[in-house]
């Protein structure tokens, strides 16, 4: 899930997509006037932070 504002991501979110739907909602209610997206993403790679 993004938000962005004009070309630029403010907020980014990754998560199992029924917890990426629900926090796409609050977004767009947070952020009415600006672009929510929530697009799938394929495999990602784990990395050790």
């Amino acid at each position: 899930m993004r938000v962005w504002f004009g070309e630029h991501v403010i907020a980014q979110y990754v998560a199992e997509a029924p917890l990426a739907a629900r926090y796409e909602q609050a977004m767009r209610r947070r952020f009415a006037g600006l672009k929510v997206t929530n697009d799938l993403l394929g495999p990602q790679q784990e990395t050790d932070v």
